[in-house]
């Protein structure tokens, strides 16, 4: 396979998961053996983390409007293109896109562009001929992002593409040894069913909600007599490195009995402290349930493998789900909203809808007491696995630059009508 040359303009501020695509997609273009060049804003939190997974970013600031900024980006822009000669520019924000879809018409390189974010393209003539024009071809992370630019944007099917990103499968597998010790640290027993949610803490990512199906699961199970006072030991938070109405029918008491719901929230604060969470779990009488681990978490997989299951409880985030795909790679069931990308992942028996409070609870206490839907779930995510590694991920990726390349060549194809 013919080595490509790719410049990644990750134009992010911080290291979110738009970010992060970017930088991991970087990352395996490179243990492919591509040559790749990153460009990120300089003094920012995505241009640390490039560089710490020694990407060798190239310090550029392509948010800026002002004039004298525009002309110095567009001059050293240029000369990147001038002197790498670039296959492929793959531009993961929208700012100053417009300057590589002028430049394109001067070099042969194709633009893609890659969209990782909730919110829905601007709709208007500029957009619209920019996309339909000058960029080769979209990828989106999720349906719901690339149905946006087909509606909102007119890029035709032949050049809208979805891929949702990817895991690394060899680092994200089940480890039993660092689910009991991770256990054991937060004062969970074998018998517990423990019900994490990964995250930043932030009130998008649903801590709120999923709290309040948790009260309703243990209401009703105190309303059928079924109680379990047991208290958690230790205290409510590890740190780490510093850095409406709903009642529930069980299948049985006995199966009931059987389920002592504990929750685990992993995170960092952002929008909600610490203390916000102990208080929300407090108020719903659940911080005897309750803990929380925050902080940067070194041993990730062992987190994860503490888990009988994760749950994405997003508002409206989740364009681009890398907790989700973790906890999916550690073969734990998940179940969360329909956010984002959370409908590609997952089977529609295991989302519920955003907002709809008795449908999450339902779903929490169908996976909490029906093991066999558990195994049902751990089935399916296993498949579709199978498509969201991190080999799969770079070779989808590769797969839509060659097309756009190969349709770029033919005669009279492409935005460009370049030949």
């Amino acid at each position: 396979m013919p080595k490509l040359r790719i410049i990644e303009v990750v134009n992010v501020r911080w290291f979110n998961a738009a970010a992060w695509y970017g930088l991991n997609l970087s990352r395996l273009l490179r243990r492919a053996g591509h040559d790749v060049q990153v460009i990120c804003p300089p003094g920012t939190d995505s241009f640390a983390a490039a560089r710490d997974m020694k990407l060798d970013p190239v310090p550029l600031n392509l948010t800026s409007l002002h004039p004298a900024a525009l002309a110095g980006a567009a001059a050293r822009i240029a000369a990147l293109v001038r002197d790498f000669k670039p296959h492929i520019v793959n531009c993961h924000r929208g700012e100053n896109l417009i300057l590589w879809g002028l430049l394109k018409k001067y070099a042969s390189f194709a633009l893609i562009r890659t969209r990782g974010d909730q919110r829905p393209p601007r709709d208007g003539i500029v957009n619209r001929l920019l996309h339909t024009r000058l960029i080769d071809a979209v990828t989106a992370s999720n349906s719901r992002s690339a149905a946006q630019c087909r509606a909102v944007l007119g890029v035709p099917d032949d050049r809208l593409y979805v891929i949702p990103g990817g895991v690394d499968t060899v680092r994200f597998t089940f480890d039993p040894a660092g689910r009991g010790r991770v256990r054991r640290t937060f004062g969970f027993t074998d018998e517990d069913m423990v019900v994490g949610l990964l995250g930043r803490f932030d009130k998008v990512k649903g801590h709120a909600e999923l709290l309040d199906a948790a009260q309703r699961i243990v209401s009703a199970r105190a309303g059928a007599g079924i109680r379990d006072s047991r208290p958690l030991t230790g205290s409510s938070v590890q740190r780490t490195e510093a850095n409406s109405a709903y009642s529930t029918e069980m299948s049985s008491e006995a199966e009931a009995r059987q389920i002592r719901l504990r929750l685990l929230f992993i995170g960092f604060p952002a929008g909600l402290s610490v203390r916000d969470l102990e208080q929300a779990a407090r108020a719903r009488s659940l911080e005897h349930l309750t803990r929380i681990s925050s902080g940067r978490v070194t041993d990730m997989p062992a987190h994860i493998s503490a888990l009988d299951l994760g749950v994405i409880a997003s508002q409206g985030s989740e364009a681009i789900a890398r907790a989700a795909l973790e906890i999916m790679a550690c073969g734990v069931p998940l179940v969360g909203t329909d956010a984002g990308v959370m409908p590609d992942l997952l089977s529609p028996e295991a989302v519920a809808p955003v907002g709809d409070a008795a449908a999450l609870t339902a779903l929490l206490d169908k996976v909490l007491t029906r093991p066999d839907f558990r195994q049902t779930l751990k089935e399916q995510q296993r498949q579709r696995m199978a498509s969201l590694s991190d080999e799969a991920f770079v070779q989808q990726t590769l797969k839509v630059y060659r097309a756009t390349l190969q349709r770029n060549a033919a005669p009279g194809s492409g935005p460009a009508g370049r030949s």
